[in-house]
């Protein structure tokens, strides 16, 4: 098999190392990959939002699959374009990668669903924004809605952060499209744990869980960032929690 990977960061490099070990795959791409992906993928110079190029590459090339790492190709419709040359594609349709996409469509489905999640509000105006802080105070949580690379979430203890934070967001417009709707919500205290499934849209194959940790600084300390690292598995998910997960979580999504 020949096998593309599109994306340059960190998981995809994981993604790389671990497509790189099967006996079936004879050569391997990526776009634009990075330094350490080098040593082990052939890396192609095409920007991962350039999906006509990707295509035509992956044509040209008779890729066999293609892996899609980051979540704007994947928002964008990659994977549907893909489809319609009969191109073999690994990640969701654009309809799914919603869920990552808009953090007020997956709140909302998460409430259709009965999906236990902090309680929230959706807004896109300010004024409005300001008026429901100062009504619930803080701490409290401020999401621009759409992706940000990791950067568009604001946990603030403050009343004031919490203002700046929708300054930044919708004023400033600091994440552009992204921040024109916001959600606010409760802040739960606890740790933060990640579990990844692959799913057909019925069945689904949970991995490992993981633990993320966002905060630039040591400590918890300063915004969040797209990630500074994680591991794997996470301890405080332990089986019976990890089986509450899939079932109260993922199944019903």
């Amino acid at each position: 098999m020949k096998v593309l990977v599109i994306g340059s960061g960190g998981r995809e490099h994981a993604l790389v190392w671990k497509i790189a070990r099967s006996r079936r795959v004879k050569e391997i791409f990526s776009a634009p990959g990075n330094g350490g992906i080098e040593s082990l993928a052939k890396t192609v110079d095409i920007n991962p939002e350039n999906i006509k190029a990707l295509q035509d590459f992956a044509r040209r090339e008779k890729i066999d699959l293609t892996v899609v790492g980051p979540e704007t190709p994947l928002v964008n419709g990659i994977v549907d374009e893909f489809k319609k040359e009969g191109l073999r594609i690994f990640g969701p349709d654009s309809r799914t990668a919603r869920l990552e996409g808009s953090k007020v469509f997956a709140k909302e489905l998460m409430r259709e669903f009965g999906v236990p999640t902090a309680d929230f509000e959706v807004f896109d105006n300010k004024d409005a924004a300001l008026s429901f802080i100062r009504k619930k105070g803080a701490p409290i949580v401020i999401k621009a809605d759409g992706l940000a690379a990791g950067k568009g979430v604001f946990v603030c203890a403050t009343q004031q952060e919490a203002k700046k934070a929708i300054e930044e967001i919708m004023v400033k417009r600091a994440f552009g499209d992204s921040g024109n709707k916001v959600v606010i919500e409760e802040c739960i205290q606890g740790e933060e744990v990640s579990i990844i499934a692959i799913s057909d849209g019925e069945d689904l194959a949970p991995l490992a869980s993981s633990q993320d940790h966002k905060r630039i600084f040591d400590h918890d300390k300063g915004p969040n960032t797209g990630g500074m690292g994680a591991y794997s598995p996470a301890p405080v998910v332990n089986g019976e929690r990890f089986v509450e997960a899939i079932n109260k979580i993922m199944y019903p999504m």
